[in-house]
């Protein structure tokens, strides 16, 4: 049997003319690639542009199934209620066009190199640095989600195709995504306290 390919499987959902796709149904298209591609799906859904608070609830599925990676878990587990909710395909739609693309240029350029870095133990650091840029990708911070997003992204093909340049790419940029955040929150900290100190000069 032939196994379809992520960018083909990608392609499916935004094709697909039914109203409606669930996590559930994304899930079963994915079968053993399940931990991988759906990571790697919400991940760089989180790099297009959406709506705000539209990070923070595609971060989720991210946020239940990185950890269970970390944990060397076989198969992914998610809420029922998660599983079954009903997505409109047509708010989606566009969006997996817009993937389909990258994802079949990054199915070019990678292949299973360096592979001695996806030990379990391996494995399970990409989980647990997933679960880190999870964390961040809840918060609601304007344009906080482009490098996290796209992060979790390259971390997880990597993890699909094996490809161990690629992963080193994408703990560099998780580092560089961890220290934006901790330069942000410092920049954000001393304007409060700045401010806070204004206002308190005229008291």
């Amino acid at each position: 049997m032939t196994i379809s390919s992520l960018s083909d499987v990608i392609e499916g959902f935004g094709e697909d003319a039914r109203p409606s796709l669930t996590v559930g149904e994304m899930l079963d298209a994915f079968d053993s690639r399940a931990f991988g591609a759906m990571l790697f799906v919400f991940g760089a859904l989180n790099t297009l542009p959406l709506p705000p608070g539209s990070s923070t609830i595609l971060s989720l599925p991210i946020l239940l199934l990185a950890p269970q990676v970390a944990l060397g878990a076989d198969a992914p587990w998610l809420p029922r209620r998660m599983i079954e909710r009903p997505l409109k395909r047509d708010d989606l739609r566009g969006l997996f066009r817009k993937l389909t693309p990258i994802v079949k240029w990054m199915e070019l350029v990678t292949r299973p190199r360096l592979t001695w870095i996806f030990t379990p133990l391996g494995e399970r650091m990409i989980g647990v640095v997933c679960t880190l840029l999870a964390l961040v990708l809840i918060l609601p911070i304007p344009l906080g989600n482009l490098a996290p997003g796209a992060t979790v992204a390259i971390l997880s093909l990597a993890l699909l195709q094996r490809d161990g340049l690629l992963a080193l790419l994408g703990y560099l940029m998780a580092f560089v995504s961890l220290g934006l955040l901790f330069v942000s929150a410092g920049v954000v900290t001393a304007a409060v306290r700045e401010m806070i100190g204004l206002v308190s000069g005229f008291f």
